[in-house]
């Protein structure tokens, strides 16, 4: 399975930008398509952003349109989520998610068979 690793959480004000990064090891060339997904207190994890199989695209949930950017390089094992202009609505633990079966885009988290251990971001008013 693969191993992946979030870094670059933290505590924000509203309005701050913040850039999360994902490293990937092991078996990385097994990896399909790789993603963002967050959870909040209360709430169930939810689609964030993510990189199509070929990394020729990216997609978004619409709440983080034009807000938080996604990139990476799949052959590396790297993804990045850029988050700009923050909003208190934007705290959740963030998670690196890849899939190393499906083989296509996906927007439900149990296409995704490889998880990290999560980042906590917290943006205060």
């Amino acid at each position: 399975q693969v191993q992946l690793v979030e870094s670059g959480g933290g505590l924000v004000q509203a309005g701050d930008s913040l850039t999360l990064s994902c490293a990937a090891s092991r078996h990385t060339n097994r990896i399909y398509s790789m993603a963002w997904f967050r959870q909040a207190p209360g709430k169930e994890r939810e689609f964030v952003a993510g990189i199509t199989p070929g990394g020729t695209a990216t997609y978004y949930t619409d709440s983080v349109k034009d807000q938080f950017t996604i990139s990476g390089d799949k052959s590396k094992g790297t993804l990045y989520l850029q988050m700009n202009r923050l909003k208190p609505k934007d705290t959740a633990v963030y998670y690196c998610a890849a899939d190393t079966r499906l083989g296509a885009y996906s927007y439900n988290r149990y296409d995704y068979d490889s998880w990290g251990q999560g980042t906590q971001v917290t943006v205060s008013s």
